[in-house]
């Protein structure tokens, strides 16, 4: 089993995010899980990110708050507990529209080796 407490999570930046402040909870270390990393993410009141894409699947998953996914010009709210898959290559952009900092998670694989 590898712990790693929340106060030991190192911050990270994630391109094309702004208001967003980003922790590693597991992932990229010894002893952590070998096929995806988990990232805790706060926007602040207008805070998001995109538009982008990546090509590789993520999920999110609210904690706190609430966040806009807007695909192909449809928007989706996740409220509090509320997750979904974003496929890869899928372009996405994620607002936080509301005057309270969204909390997420974030569980993306690994990126290929090269």
């Amino acid at each position: 089993m590898h712990v790693k407490r929340f106060e030991d999570a190192q911050p990270y930046t994630a391109p094309n995010h702004f208001e967003c402040h980003g922790l590693r909870l597991q992932g990229f270390e010894d002893g952590g899980p070998t096929n995806q990393w988990i990232g805790f993410s706060q926007f602040l009141p207008g805070g998001g990110a995109g538009p982008d894409s990546t090509p590789y699947e993520k999920v999110y998953v609210v904690l706190e708050g609430e966040m806009t996914v807007i695909v192909d010009g449809e928007e989706t709210v996740l409220g509090r507990m509320d997750s979904c898959t974003i496929p890869p290559n899928e372009v996405r952009k994620i607002e936080n529209r509301i005057n309270d900092t969204c909390k997420m998670l974030v569980v993306i694989p690994y990126p290929p080796e090269v």
